[in-house]
């Protein structure tokens, strides 16, 4: 029996989406508020498991990373029947210089696999990833950008300008700069994970010395979110 990460008919999925979206009057407005409890009430942090977590336990652990919170507006987003779908590619790990140093930057694949979300509104699929830094993360990554005069790096690629706005009708992203190969779309992340195209597979070895190092990696993302100074934001 397959594993669905995308977990839209779990309780605690459906519940959350019905609480987020119960003074909603319109398809844009639901989405909105998913947006941003997706983006800023889960926390951009690196689960230990890694990408193979269920919507349901994303909630409960109330952070993640770009694949797990992507499956998680999936789910949202399902358990209340706005079509959506999940994208996958691989990306730059330069996307995570900064975060990863040392041994854990070297141990990564040259190219990670990567997602973001596409609802359809209108009969038009909309592409979203603003969503995969919380605000005071994201802004306070964004300054060490330019302190290091870095394109990319700490969860941003901002060659073409970065942003965690929502907009349906100009879409912006955070890290589309730093995508390479792309790998289409599909219905549930576990379809593509087990497919030879996913990248994020670690041997024995490097998943050890990843559950070692994981812990400090997110240390240093709340210490760099707790630097944020709103006098930086113009």
């Amino acid at each position: 029996m397959s594993i669905n990460l995308a977990d839209y008919d779990n309780p605690i999925v459906k519940n959350k989406s019905e609480e987020l979206t119960k003074n909603a009057n319109s398809v844009f407005d639901k989405i909105n508020v998913i947006f941003h409890y997706v983006r800023d009430d889960i926390k951009f942090a690196f689960p230990k498991e890694g990408d193979f977590v269920k919507a349901s336990q994303t909630i409960q652990y109330g952070f993640g990373q770009c694949n797990t919170k992507t499956t998680l507006f999936l789910a949202l987003c399902k358990s209340i029947g706005i079509p959506a779908r999940i994208h996958f590619s691989l990306i730059k790990k330069d996307i995570q210089k900064g975060l990863f140093s040392g041994i854990a930057f070297w141990l990564m694949p040259k190219e990670l696999s990567h997602s973001w979300i596409e609802i359809k509104i209108d009969e038009k699929w909309i592409s979203i990833d603003s969503y995969i830094n919380d605000k005071y993360f994201y802004e306070a990554a964004k300054e060490k950008l330019k302190e290091k005069s870095w394109d990319t790096g700490y969860s941003i690629a901002s060659k073409n300008k970065s942003s965690i706005k929502l907009d349906f009708n100009n879409e912006k992203f955070m890290q589309m700069d730093a995508v390479t190969t792309d790998h289409g779309v599909y219905n549930e992340p576990m379809d593509y994970y087990s497919t030879s195209k996913y990248k994020n597979r670690p041997n024995a070895i490097k998943l050890f010395i990843y559950g070692l190092l994981i812990k400090g990696i997110n240390k240093k993302i709340k210490k760099l979110r707790y630097s944020y100074d709103s006098s930086w934001v113009n």
